[in-house]
């Protein structure tokens, strides 16, 4: 995992998942969540107003970037712990948008 391109780890089913968020999972990000923009995402997790339908959303966009080709329907029975989804939700936006 390289933290300095964006990826964040993950472990979904005690198998551990490597995300990022690409141009492609970022634009898909925007049309499930229909945000009028990304930005206003990334204020609701530094202000913590984020849903976990946003944590769920940005976590599928960030494993999809990471090459993985589930969708979020295969994650509602997954074993992965709330607080640590909510933190790589997180993680990912911010290191989206990180200058090097």
């Amino acid at each position: 995992m390289n933290p300095f391109a964006g990826e964040v780890a993950l472990v979904i089913d005690g198998q551990r998942h490597v995300a990022k968020l690409t141009l492609g999972a970022l634009a898909e990000l925007e049309t499930v969540l229909q945000a009028d923009s990304l930005i206003a995402l990334i204020q609701r997790f530094e202000e913590g107003r984020f849903t976990t339908r946003d944590v769920l959303a940005v976590v599928v966009a960030g494993l999809r970037g990471g090459g993985w080709s589930g969708q979020a329907s295969d994650l509602m029975t997954a074993e992965i712990a709330p607080a640590e989804a909510a933190r790589s939700a997180a993680l990912l936006l911010a290191r989206a948008f990180a200058l090097p």
